[in-house]
Formats: C-alpha cells, sequence, structure tokens
C-alpha cells in the first residue's frame, strides 16, 4: 500500500521488469529483485524466544545478523520445507535487511507489463493482500508478490530490534 497526495491509501499494482521466481510448495511466487541482496542454502538458525511465530531466528551471514522469516508460516500454510532446495533470499525492506525461507527459487524472469493482470477478486475471506498481481508466463502464473506488504510494520518492527542482537 502507498499514500496519495491526498493521503489516502492505495494499492500498490505490479509493473513488468525482473523478478526472482521462487516456489512454496507447488505455487510459483515472484518479487522485484532490486529487493533481493542474495541467495543462500539454508542454514543454521537460531531460535529466539518470544517472538512472531514466522520468525525462525537469526543466522550469522559473513558476520552479520540477518533475522529470518519462514514465508510458508507467514502466508498461512503449512510447515513443509524440502531441505535439499529450501533457500533463503536475503531481501531489503524498509531498510533492514531480512531472510526470507522458499521451497525453492526457480528463475529470474523478465516480465513484461502485458504479462501482469491484476489478481481476480476471490469472495469474502480471501486475503489477497500481499498479491501485487499475476504474470501468465508459458504455461505458468507466477503470484507477484508484495514483501513489503507480507512484512508490515509490525514485522520490520521486530526484525530490525533482532538484527541488532549478537551471535556467538
Amino acid at each position: 500500500m502507498t499514500t496519495t497526495d491526498s493521503g489516502t491509501w492505495q494499492r500498490r499494482t505490479a509493473k513488468g521488469g525482473k523478478h526472482l521466481g521462487f516456489c512454496l510448495g507447488d505455487e510459483l511466487f515472484a518479487i522485484d529483485v532490486y529487493v533481493v541482496r542474495e541467495i543462500i542454502e539454508r542454514q543454521r538458525i537460531t531460535r529466539v524466544p518470544r517472538t512472531a511465530h514466522h520468525v525462525l531466528g537469526l543466522i550469522n551471514l559473513r558476520g552479520k545478523v540477518i533475522p529470518v522469516v519462514d514465508l510458508r508460516r507467514k502466508l498461512g500454510l503449512p510447515d513443509n520445507h524440502d531441505d535439499d532446495r529450501a533457500r533463503i533470499i536475503v531481501v531489503e525492506v524498509q531498510g533492514v535487511r531480512t531472510g526470507v525461507l522458499v521451497d525453492g527459487v526457480t528463475e529470474v524472469l523478465d516480465i513484461t507489463a502485458e504479462e501482469v493482470e491484476v489478481p481476480p477478486h476471490m469472495g469474502e475471506g480471501a486475503d489477497m493482500a500481499y498479491l501485487l498481481g499475476l504474470a501468465k508466463i508459458k504455461d505458468a502464473v507466477f503470484l507477484l508478490m508484495d514483501l513489503e506488504g507480507v512484512l508490515a510494520t509490525d514485522d520490520v518492527i521486530e526484525l530490525s530490534r533482532l538484527s541488532g542482537l549478537t551471535l556467538e
């Protein structure tokens, strides 16, 4: 969501450009590559007590403490990561570096504006706020994720607090 000059909220929409494709289960997602800093294999995560269920903990990435969020949990999907394919995508959202755990990374996509569609209305109770749009590429549909929307303000505050911790 962004604000307009009049101060009202307006839903962000996806545009064409380069996106990183990844999967959660059988579903394909993509995020703008501008937020991606690197992709690493899953590694040991230090758990931190009394954090949100979807915050897995912290990793030590070349001396920097990075909090890690499980996107499956954040989106209400069941835990079921295949550790061989699972990856941590290190992103920077609202000035905070965060790792997001996904089931696998597929490819970098060059999505044209013509390939992007507005998400359809899915009925009452469907939370589509994290979607910027859909991209039909070849025979697949990628859900274009609003990572800033997924990692809402409360999460960013908690994650920035966690990234200030040190690991032994």
